[in-house]
């Protein structure tokens, strides 16, 4: 039985995060990333023996937009086995810490036939008179995203979203961080090729964003923090909302995941 999760802001929390989104005191708070020595984000003690729990239990997979490096930074106890990684928003796929490299060939092969190059949508949007303020990040040469100074407006992201699309491209606001990525770089069809690979049904997942819709969609519960970009998105298909906001709603999710652990027979 596969249990899939997007980590930044579904299960796991930065400071800046729970400053914005609110939390417990910082005792009752597990650190979980280290950056530059210093401890960088969060779950709650109770989220992180419940994922401990989880992971004894069932194929736990995380799902992630963060590069490979990134996701390193991540320190867990040995004894949540991870045997699956996707990072990269589906670009890698990791088993037993080693890259698929059947899955990245298939990837790149996608990327020539369906985007335009980075370099071409970025001066196709520049034309068209779309300015970003903020920087601009690179992920693993694949896709993109800028930290913003200035979030658009709801009219600004959906002209943004309607011309992404056209070129093979598609956008997610996260916090502060607009991503943009190609339509080939799936944690959806990540998630697929695993299922098939391992003949399991993905039984529940979660998800805070628009990128999480295509991963969610395989799973047969799904759950969406109630202060995610998916919570206030109208789609065919249905989610769970947490009642909790913030890092209460990753410990709010993750016993969900427990409690259909007796569905599995």
């Amino acid at each position: 039985m596969i249990i899939a999760s997007d980590l930044d802001r579904t299960l796991i929390y930065s400071s800046r995060a729970i400053k914005e989104l609110g939390g417990p005191e910082k005792s009752e708070l597990k650190p979980i990333e280290e950056k530059d020595g210093n401890w960088v984000s969060f779950m709650t003690e109770r989220s992180y023996h419940s994922l401990k729990e989880l992971s004894k239990h069932c194929l736990f997979i995380p799902v992630t937009t963060r590069t490979t490096d990134q996701f390193k930074r991540f320190i867990f106890d040995e004894d949540i086995e991870l045997p699956y990684v996707i990072t990269s928003n589906g670009a890698n796929i990791f088993y037993r810490g080693e890259l698929i490299k059947e899955w990245s060939t298939n990837i790149f092969t996608r990327l020539e036939k369906e985007s335009v190059l980075q370099e071409e949508l970025l001066a196709i949007m520049k034309a068209r008179g779309f300015y970003f303020d903020g920087h601009l990040k690179q992920a693993e040469n694949q896709f993109f995203y800028y930290i913003l100074n200035n979030l658009p407006t709801a009219s600004e992201k959906r002209a943004i979203n309607e011309l992404t699309s056209k070129l093979g491209w598609r956008i997610s606001l996260q916090g502060r961080k607009l991503y943009f990525i190609p339509n080939a770089i799936s944690k959806g069809n990540a998630l697929e090729f695993i299922c098939n690979r391992e003949r399991m049904e993905a039984l529940a997942g979660s998800g805070d964003s628009i990128l999480d819709l295509d991963f969610l969609q395989y799973c047969r519960y799904r759950y969406v923090p109630k202060h995610g970009e998916l919570a206030s998105v109208s789609e065919n298909i249905s989610f769970t909302i947490t009642r909790s906001n913030g890092v209460n709603a990753g410990a709010e999710i993750l016993q969900q995941f427990l409690d259909l652990l007796p569905l599995k027979v």
